[in-house]
């Protein structure tokens, strides 16, 4: 393959992996390469990765701001879907892959180049992701994934590798665990974190607080929904992005949104993870709130049984594929009427649904629940409903006692 490969584009971070894998193409394959570096909100200095891979050997380095993007055309999908994988995880990594996959395929028609490569190891489920996404977008893609071609072993391997070809090496220390950021969440694993029975460093989290160190008063706070999308925060319409960003410095500031798993890798082990999401958890139980009042029963409970299918294909890289974009297809027609307001109370780490309302598709009717007397609902009717559920339950009973059970 090396032979027919001229030219490459590595998505780029500008740390020591990706660092050390531009060098290692143009020395293994001969190659030119193009350093592709996407903004998906992580927070880090994109135009200093730019700078770094010109100086490094790239032929040219690309910076794209996919924040947008990813918010509005793949956070708010899945979030419209409840999306939540094996009871927790709201997919924070999984999400930004193929948004990353898809910038990294344009850039590579764009300049014209034969592959994409990365720097996934071959164990996780990374490398699944980015590569199903770029063969789905172009089925003729070659993909470079050096962590399963090259002899390098860790991290010591890689600061010798560089140190060996003049590669200046990130002045940051080893953390005891690697971290992943992106606008929805961060992400930590490996290191200390690989046994799950010792806890998470004092200091690890990024975005939010210790609950123990929130403040010690409650504060609310009021999303609004049109059609299953959160459009407001306390009546203030805002753009996708600054929403998430705004409930993510709310939801932080409570110690909101942390978690701390044990998940089923795609590629078939277990792996330990600790999320921090807080804008994104105040999202998910405010629209299941706003969900509560206007969505009908089984048309909820079928979706809620889609959505763990939904959350599978997505954490297993399948974002592009025709079954999610069919199931998209149902969960945005089925969101439709989830338009109203939710209001959520947020302390020392819970978030709180307090109330909910919708002036316009509300189907919780008071008239019909009240313990008082109405004209709505005659209760005597429940004899008869009562007495159909129940045939099938006292034949059986019948049946059993008559053989002497």
């Amino acid at each position: 393959m090396a032979k027919d490969i001229k030219k490459v584009v590595l998505a780029y971070s500008g740390g020591l992996d990706t660092s050390v894998i531009l060098q290692w193409i143009r020395e293994e394959y001969g190659a030119e390469v193009v350093a592709y570096t996407a903004d998906v909100g992580q927070g880090e200095e994109v135009e200093e990765a730019r700078l770094k891979a010109l100086e490094t050997g790239a032929v040219e380095a690309i910076c794209e701001d996919l924040t947008s993007e990813f918010v509005s055309d793949y956070v708010f999908p899945a979030f419209r879907a409840s999306a939540l994988y094996e009871g927790y995880y709201l997919l924070g990594t999984s999400l930004a892959r193929p948004v990353i996959s898809e910038g990294l395929v344009r850039a590579a028609i764009e300049t014209g180049a034969d592959a994409i490569a990365h720097g996934a190891t071959g164990k996780g489920n990374d490398q699944v992701r980015f590569e199903l996404s770029a063969y789905a977008l172009k089925p003729d893609i070659k993909v470079i994934a050096p962590w399963r071609e090259w002899d390098l072993k860790g991290r010591a391997d890689c600061i010798a590798y560089a140190e060996r070809h003049g590669i200046p090496v990130p002045v940051t220390p080893d953390k005891p665990y690697s971290m992943d950021a992106n606008m929805l969440h961060i992400s930590y694993e490996g290191g200390v974190l690989e046994d799950p029975w010792v806890g998470p460093p004092k200091g690890m989290f990024r975005l939010t607080v210790d609950p123990e160190d929130a403040p010690d008063e409650p504060e609310y706070v009021t999303i609004g929904y049109e059609a299953g999308d959160p459009v407001s925060v306390d009546g203030v319409r805002m753009a996708p992005v600054d929403l998430l960003r705004t409930l993510n410095e709310i939801g932080g500031r409570h110690g909101v949104g942390r978690i701390d798993i044990v998940e089923n890798r795609f590629v078939g082990m277990k792996s330990r993870g600790v999320y921090e999401t807080p804008g994104g958890t105040l999202m998910y139980h405010a629209h299941r709130a706003v969900e509560s009042l206007t969505l009908d029963r089984e048309v909820a409970h079928l979706r809620d049984e889609l959505s763990n299918r939904y959350a599978e294909m997505v954490y297993n890289g399948f974002w592009f594929a025709p079954e999610r974009e069919a199931l998209q297809h149902f969960m945005d027609d089925v969101q439709k009427p989830v338009t109203g307001e939710a209001r959520l109370k947020l302390y020392k780490g819970q978030a709180i649904v307090e109330g909910r309302r919708s002036d316009t598709h509300g189907l919780y009717d008071e008239a019909t629940v009240t313990f008082e007397a109405d004209d709505v609902y005659h209760q005597g009717d429940a004899e008869g409903f009562i007495r159909l559920q129940s045939l099938r339950l006292r034949t059986f009973a019948e049946k059993r006692l008559g053989a002497g059970e």
